[in-house]
């Protein structure tokens, strides 16, 4: 598993062989697991479950499911039960390959770094191992995203007949989302983008595992996400890095970019960024042909720049391999039911809406740096591009996206009611809004507290249009006297006072304008 994600490390062919190998696991005998399910449960499987399926309704590298239904109440469970002796047999094998990592180091040319992809992984396939650690994760991710993103839905863990072994949860209905055919596939695709980019980028809780096995598509047009044994956290400083990284690429800004990748991780401290730039410049031009940064296709970027880690000091740091693979899937899945599916385009109005509504210095930069760009000069095109991806969040959010967000945007006084239901889907709703509704959400949110920030350098740029709108009137002034430059009219502005200073000041420049 952990090498069928590593685009950096495998041939596409040899990840494609190692992901059948994953999918396709024999079960281990059913009376291993019932014995296993009285030995971690205290009490044999018929006292707990009154029906259990006589044989695996699925298995895997580390476990096997089997469809139940709880004695006490009735309800449909889902009992995952651990294949025995995989720690042990899991745990050799770490240690050959670790030893195999230190003798590769001998090697200047391989610039892998196999101990530290193999600690890594190994420290999340402990936790893996361990069933109540996994109901625990599924319960954080349910309660981060209850109140953002309704049409989410994570499976109860029945903590009772939970161990490390063995776990039970609620049993959910529903069919593979890549497999699905029904016409909201699109919009349920949406959400799970959206779900992801709140993980990255907001509570950095990031659910590690989202195979289309683990994406199911609900009979109530819901999106279910399954399995948390494999989770990752993400710092502050990964996150912040990653919405930078985003806003330079949106704007071709390369030499950001690199800086950008030593602080997440991509190349080491203190290595001459000169040569690998033109690289990375060539990367992303490819990338961006066709549409801009709105039209990259991420699983094709990502494979790009896999193969700069062959040549030059870059890798792909290990938890970065997570979210290429979470995000590689989405993407896979929408392209499916939609060609023209761009992922950078369906994150733009989430990204403007952390950018505008969060304190952190670091992102305060970010949005200054998406209006004013590198020469540090208002530029008007931006601030649209940027107001606009905004309006597209809320006319989104307005349709119905959960308690929390209905919370946070009826502060700035854009929506005035709670539904129940809705999709974060940036195209469908966008389309039907009216403008008068996308201006009442850019003043409301200038005008609020959250809007402070940006009302502030925006009266910065009013400020200097008035001073150079003054400057010109001034001029014409001067000019319709019959003077016929500013320069002779140096001998008649002491008498203006206070305002000499700007009467001496040329017309319009290009910056004013």
């Amino acid at each position: 598993q952990a090498l069928s994600i590593r685009p950096d490390i495998l041939s596409p062919a040899a990840m494609t062989e190692l992901q059948k190998l994953c999918d396709k696991v024999p079960s281990f005998p059913d009376d291993v697991a019932m014995a296993l399910i009285e030995e971690e449960l205290g009490k044999p499987w018929h006292e707990i479950y009154s029906e259990l399926s006589p044989s695996p309704i699925a298995a895997a590298s580390l476990g096997q499911v089997y469809k139940g239904r709880l004695k006490e109440n009735g309800d449909l469970v889902a009992v995952k039960v651990q294949r025995p002796f995989v720690l042990e047999t899991v745990t050799v094998d770490l240690y050959i390959i670790r030893h195999l990592g230190l003798f590769l180091r001998k090697f200047p040319q391989i610039s892998i770094d196999v101990v530290g992809l193999v600690d890594e992984w190994a420290a999340r396939f402990f936790e893996e191992l361990d069933y109540v650690n996994e109901g625990e994760n599924g319960a954080l991710f349910a309660q981060m995203m209850r109140k953002d993103l309704p049409q989410v839905v994570v499976p109860k863990t029945y903590r009772k007949y939970t161990s490390r072994k063995v776990l039970t949860t609620q049993w959910i209905e529903g069919e593979k989302l890549s497999q699905s055919t029904e016409s909201d596939v699109g919009e349920l695709v949406n959400v799970g983008v959206i779900c992801y980019l709140k993980q990255l980028l907001d509570t950095g809780f990031f659910h590690a595992d989202p195979h289309p096995g683990n994406l199911i598509r609900t009979p109530d047009g819901k999106l279910a996400i399954l399995d948390f044994g494999l989770v990752t956290k993400l710092t502050d400083d990964q996150k912040y890095g990653m919405i930078e990284a985003i806003a330079h690429l949106i704007h071709r800004d390369y030499g950001a970019i690199v800086k950008d990748f030593v602080k997440l991780g991509f190349i080491p401290e203190g290595v001459n960024l000169e040569p690998i730039l033109p690289v990375l410049a060539k990367v992303f031009d490819q990338a961006l042909e066709g549409g801009g940064a709105k039209n990259i296709n991420f699983q094709e970027l990502a494979s790009d720049l896999a193969q700069i880690t062959f040549d030059y000091p870059f890798r792909i740091p290990p938890y970065f391999a997570l979210i290429i693979r979470a995000i590689g899937v989405l993407e896979g899945i929408a392209l499916v039911g939609d060609p023209d599916f761009a992922i950078v385009e369906e994150a733009y109005p989430y990204i403007a809406q952390r950018l505008l509504t969060d304190d952190s210095p670091r992102l305060r930069s970010a949005l200054r740096y998406m209006v004013y760009g590198k020469s540090g000069v208002f530029d008007a095109d931006r601030f649209i591009d940027v107001m606009q991806a905004f309006e597209n969040f809320i006319v989104a959010a307005k349709s119905g996206g959960g308690e929390n967000l209905n919370g946070r945007m009826a502060e700035l006084g854009i929506l005035q009611s709670q539904q129940s239901n809705g999709v974060w889907s940036t195209s469908s709703n966008t389309a039907n809004s009216e403008p008068q509704t996308q201006t009442r959400v850019a003043l409301s949110f200038l005008l609020s507290d959250k809007g402070n920030f940006f009302r502030e350098f925006l009266l910065d740029e009013i400020v200097k249009a008035i001073d150079a709108v003054t400057r010109e009137q001034l001029v014409k002034i001067i000019s319709s006297l019959g003077i016929g430059n500013v320069a002779p009219a140096i001998r008649i502005v002491p008498a203006f006072g206070p305002i000499r200073p700007v009467a001496l000041l040329p017309t319009i420049t290009e910056e004013d304008k």
